[in-house]
């Protein structure tokens, strides 16, 4: 039983959402990460919509660093710099999101780094990359929404763009890092050389819209703003209002049409030209709307789902989160996992893990989230350090 990554060490210098949930996804895997955070503070997402029960341990902090290990060093520090260094020696991988040019001045990035681990895998995170006019510029994931044309395809047109209620570009931005990861310790593996990669949240948010670019690139083809309209144009695929709630119908082939309207009691209405054909109903979208809308609105959610579904016409209820924890096909997915509080040894946290299983070897939750600074004085000692010199060190602030 040996999971992907056991055996490789990574050295993490990210924060907030899109570097720590990368990277954690490798220590899910049995990667032996150590975070690298600043004293007193640490990484920044600790603080961020936290209430004062849980100083220091957020819930986005919990979900985004599990598996870790964490040691505070003050990057300003030539003594802290040297520890790095020290660390990188019996390290893998080098993973940090810093704004391009930062690891560099302190005298840590890949060219320094490489000179003391030939095989290093170094990873950096940006808003905009490494290279060309915006290198540099900070980027948070409403920005890249903005900048990448997200926001151009989200919203109405009455009301103007808006951005999503959660952070696509981090979490995706997260993922890619860990598939980058994953592609260079394969390499590694083959090659025996380490690589430099520059992954930028932007050329993320681009990947994630291919579909759209291509249409644009190819077609020249713009959505513009549809609120919750699909990019078919079919207005038998949208959400509508019910008795208590809100469904999202996606018919769009021909026999699903048909029988939706039937099922709303408008068979009738399907039969008259407007409304018979996909070209009639695109012509006359806002009373396709309209003539859907009043009578699904007659039931509950609940009704509709059981006798849409059960006729085979591709429909989903809109459910607050609350909703969607309860829900028992979770029980067999293993996307959430409930541990033990790492500041209440008598309560517990759920956070979510992985978005897939396997059938052995998988994702794994072996330890929580760490305290700022928890492991500090048990990396030093393992690099070689002696109490008397650690606690120079903290005396000076180097820890």
């Amino acid at each position: 039983m040996v999971q992907a990554f056991e055996g490789i060490r990574i050295i993490d210098f990210t924060q907030v959402l899109a570097g720590p949930f990368g990277v954690m996804q490798l220590a899910l895997l049995g990667a032996d990460v150590i975070k690298v955070e600043q004293p007193g503070t640490g990484d920044q997402t600790r603080g961020l919509m936290n209430s004062e029960k849980n100083p220091g341990m957020s819930p986005s902090f919990m979900a985004m660093n599990l598996n870790k290990k964490s040691i505070t060093l003050n990057l300003k520090s030539k003594d802290a710099v040297e520890i790095v260094k020290k660390l990188v020696a019996s390290a893998d991988v080098v993973v940090e999101n810093f704004k391009a040019g930062t690891m560099e001045r302190m005298g840590l990035g890949y060219d320094d780094l490489r000179k003391i681990k030939q095989d290093l895998i170094y990873c950096s995170v940006t808003g905009y990359g490494q290279t060309g006019p915006k290198a540099g510029e900070a980027a948070y994931d409403g920005a890249i929404q903005a900048s990448s044309g997200m926001m151009s395809q989200t919203g109405y047109p009455e009301t103007g763009p808006t951005r999503t209620g959660f952070m696509p570009v981090d979490m995706a931005t997260a993922l890619n890092t860990a598939f980058a990861i994953s592609a260079s310790l394969h390499r590694k593996a083959k090659t025996g050389a380490g690589q430099r990669i520059d992954l930028a949240m932007m050329d993320t948010a681009i990947v994630v819209q291919a579909a759209q670019y291509s249409n644009y690139l190819n077609q020249g083809n713009l959505l513009g703003l549809l609120g919750n309209a699909s990019p078919t144009g079919q207005p038998t695929a949208n959400v509508f209002p019910t008795q208590d709630g809100f469904i999202q119908v996606t018919a769009l082939r021909q026999p699903q049409v048909e029988k939706l309207f039937t099922l709303l009691g408008k068979k009738d209405d399907f039969e008259k030209p407007e409304f018979s054909t996909p070209n009639a109903r695109v012509k006359n979208t806002p009373r396709v709307f309209e003539l859907l809308s009043e009578a699904l609105k007659e039931n509950t959610t609940a009704h509709w789902m059981q006798l849409l579904a059960g006729a085979g016409i591709p429909v989903a209820e809109i459910r607050e989160l609350p909703e969607v924890v309860r829900d028992p096909q979770f029980k067999y997915r293993g996307v959430f996992e409930t541990i033990p509080s790492p500041t209440n040894a008598d309560e517990t946290v759920t956070l979510v893990k992985a978005g897939y299983i396997t059938d052995e070897d998988g994702p794994e939750v072996h330890a929580g989230p760490p305290a700022l600074g928890e492991h500090t004085r048990e990396i030093l000692t393992f690099l070689g350090y002696d109490a008397e010199t650690i606690a120079a060190f903290e005396a000076r602030g180097v820890i």
